[in-house]
Order: C-alpha cells, then sequence, then structure tokens
C-alpha cells in the first residue's frame, strides 16, 4: 500500500536565505496575480479558458522580457507551481467547491513548492534540506522522515519560515481492528462517543481571546503602516499561530486515538458554515436571539469540526478503518430505545428526556447512539464513505433501524 504523507519543519536560514525565500515568494505571487489578470481579461473577451500549457509558454515570455526581467533570479519550477494553482483555483470554482480566485496580497500566505524531488536533498542525521538556490538550510528535525521526497513547500507563517515536505513510502496493508463508534460534535462537548465517554473541549480561541483584543485594541490606537503598527501586527500574528497551533495539536491527537482504536467511524454530515452564519438579519426582517448566536458563531469554528472530519477520513484509511458521514437530521431528538422522535423529547440542551417510552439520558450521548445507529443503516444499504462521503444517504425510515439496533443500558424515568 502506497502512503503519502507531509512532514512540516521549522528553517532556521541565514539572512540571505531569508532574503532569497521573500523574494522567491514574491515573485510567485507576482506571477499568480498576472495570470489571473489574463484569465480575467481573457473572459471579459468572451474567449475560452486558458489551460496551463500556454499559460506556461507566456511565463516565459515573462521571465525573457524586458518589463519583468527579475523573476529569471526565481526557480522556473516554483513559478510554474502558480501557473498550476490558479487553473486549480479555476476548477474548484466551476466545481463549487470554492469561491472564485481572487488576487494574493503580499504578507498573506507567503510562500513556493518545488515539485521537482530531484531538486531537493534531504540530510536526516544533521537536520538540513537542500533547495535550488537558497541551497542548505537548518530545520528543526523533530522527527524522522520516512520515504521517498517527492516535493517540499516553503511558507512565511507568524514571522517564521517552515518547510513541508512530502514523502511516498511502501506500507503494509492495515487490519481495521476496534468496534464501530459514533461520534456527536458539540460545543460544550468536543464529541461525545457512542460508548459514553466523551473529549472535553480546548476551546483555543477563548483561552487567549481577551489577550489577543488587548493588543488589537493596541494595534488600533497606532497609525496604520508605522512601524510600530508593524509590530504590533506581528504579535498578533503570532498570538493567532499559537491558537491554531493548539487548536491543530489538540485535534491530531483526538483523531489518531480514535481512527487507531475504531474500524468504523460514524459522523454527522454538518453543514458547519450554515451553522456558523450570521443572525443579525436587515432592518425589515431583524433577526432573533443575536447575541446568543454570536456566540455559537464564535465557539462553532474555534471547534473546529471541519478539519476533525477532514483529519478521521484520512487517518481511519491509514489503519483500515473507514468513515461514515450519515444525516444529521433528528440525531439529537430520537430515542435509541423506542424510536420515537419529537422536539419534546429533547428537554433541554444536555438532556433526554422520551416523551413515549420514559428513556433519559445525556442528549450528546443520545446523538452519538443514533449516529452509530444510522451509520450501521447506511452500510446496510450499500453505502460506504467516499472521500468522507457516503455514496448513499441515510434512509427516509431511519427510526426503525434505531429501534431495531436496540439501546444500550436504558435508564426510565421515575
Amino acid at each position: 500500500m502506497e502512503r503519502l504523507q507531509a512532514f512540516k519543519f521549522e528553517l532556521m536560514p541565514t539572512g540571505g536565505q531569508a532574503r532569497k525565500m521573500r523574494q522567491f515568494a514574491g515573485a510567485c505571487r507576482f506571477v499568480y496575480n498576472k495570470a489571473l489578470a489574463v484569465q480575467k481579461e481573457n473572459h471579459a473577451a468572451g474567449a475560452k479558458f486558458i489551460g496551463y500549457v500556454p499559460m506556461a509558454k507566456r511565463l516565459t515570455e515573462w521571465r525573457n522580457g524586458t518589463e519583468t526581467p527579475w523573476l529569471k533570479d526565481a526557480p522556473v519550477h516554483t513559478q510554474q507551481c502558480a501557473l498550476k494553482a490558479i487553473e486549480r483555483a479555476y476548477v474548484n470554482f466551476f466545481g463549487k467547491r470554492a469561491d472564485f480566485p481572487r488576487f494574493k496580497r503580499k504578507g498573506v500566505s507567503d510562500g513556493f513548492t518545488y515539485p521537482d524531488r530531484n531538486q531537493i536533498r534531504l540530510d536526516r542525521e544533521t537536520g538540513r534540506i537542500s533547495l535550488p538556490k537558497p541551497g542548505y538550510i537548518r530545520y528543526r528535525n523533530s522527527r524522522m522522515v520516512p520515504g521517498e521526497v517527492r516535493s517540499a513547500t516553503v511558507s512565511l507563517r507568524a514571522g517564521k519560515w517552515c518547510v513541508s515536505i512530502l514523502t511516498k513510502r511502501d506500507v503494509e496493508q492495515p487490519v481495521p481492528h476496534g468496534p464501530a463508534v459514533g461520534i456527536d460534535v458539540g460545543v460544550a462537548r468536543f464529541a461525545t462517543l457512542s460508548d459514553g465517554s466523551f473529549i472535553a473541549p480546548l476551546a483555543s480561541f477563548r483561552r487567549h481571546e481577551q489577550r489577543l483584543a488587548k493588543y488589537q485594541r493596541r494595534m488600533a490606537r497606532k497609525v496604520k503602516g508605522s512601524s510600530n503598527w508593524k509590530k504590533s501586527k506581528a504579535r498578533i500574528q503570532k498570538i493567532h499561530a499559537r491558537i491554531a497551533d493548539a487548536r491543530n495539536d489538540f485535534l491530531h491527537k483526538a483523531s489518531s486515538t480514535l481512527s487507531k482504536n475504531h474500524a468504523m467511524v460514524a459522523l454527522e454530515d454538518l453543514k458547519i458554515s450554515n451553522m456558523s452564519k450570521s443572525a443579525k438579519g436587515t432592518a425589515n426582517a431583524p433577526g432573533r436571539n443575536v447575541r446568543a448566536k454570536s456566540g455559537l458563531n464564535k465557539s462553532i469554528p474555534d471547534q473546529g469540526w471541519g478539519e476533525f472530519r477532514r483529519q478521521l477520513e484520512y487517518k481511519t484509511a491509514w489503519h483500515g478503518g473507514y468513515l461514515v458521514a450519515v444525516d444529521p437530521k433528528n440525531t439529537s431528538r430520537t430515542c435509541p430505545c423506542c424510536g420515537h422522535a419529537s422536539k419534546e423529547n429533547r428537554k433541554t440542551q444536555a438532556l433526554f428526556a422520551c416523551v413515549s417510552c420514559r428513556y433519559g439520558n445525556n442528549a450528546d450521548h443520545v446523538g452519538a447512539l443514533n449516529i452509530l445507529a444510522a451509520g450501521h443503516a447506511v452500510i446496510a444499504c450499500g453505502g460506504m464513505a467516499q472521500s468522507g462521503r457516503p455514496s448513499k444517504q441515510e434512509p427516509a425510515e431511519t427510526t426503525g433501524a434505531i429501534a431495531a439496533w436496540g439501546c444500550r443500558n436504558p435508564r426510565p424515568l421515575g
């Protein structure tokens, strides 16, 4: 079995190497923006989309032209990757997977990619990597990099240069082990499992919210573009990077533990962007519970549900398991004992009490039980997760499947 895996490290370049990498990132940004401008002009003229090959010929003209001779100072392969990135952005837009491509700004997502593995040399023992033009650069060798190096992506984030090394290696065909599990994600509890256990939320943004607001107020009082304003901006970027790093570390640990110990993971197919939309409404039709919804809109992205699902998708495949995404409709309102679905069953946010059979339990635990039952129903109908999406959605009569699955340790009320 062939596995592609990326390993990210912090680089420790010299001053000259850092200047070169900034120059390369700027050249790639220029090529990307120029190609996007050409595509827009071409579309306005009524012509067809320009593919990568004819656009690469224009890149040769730009590099050899008198207006932009400085493009030759950067490796051509990195600029070709920028052209492939703009083509991929258009493909995602036409496939309704992303918004229309936008021009890149300096200081936002600066970076470039070396796609040719023959140009990259990795010295694993001394912790150095050789890249065209900058030469050998030291990196923080925190772990070994197994496999054959395929490409390397250099990026600037919060004032630090990082390299992401993509490798390919052959591994043994994994054998899935462990029981199936249903997971109900939430805010009060990050993830509640169908076996009754749960994972407490990290709430990384909430922990740094006051400190972040303090430095944002300081930045607002400074003249935009001044030296002190830039220093404040760099400090805020570091706080944001720390928030993101803590969240990613939490999600990786949680997803790794779940994927190793369970052969099947059932998860709700949530529309997170719709759940975190603003509730303000308009002047003619104002929204309701705006303050409460505003707090929820801040907490949902802080949990990282989308990234959690993405990690579970590929990690379960690595360990021989699979991920099943089910319809979230009525998962928290259906009784896992008798199958009765009603909004009256959800007495409070944390308490579930069936009005039909008097079964009571934690609402998140009930949701996890129903998600697991719906996952079994999806598989029974021939649907399996492909790229995190089941080929068949949950059938309409889920209550019968849930009731047939039965309840675990029912606790009647009163």
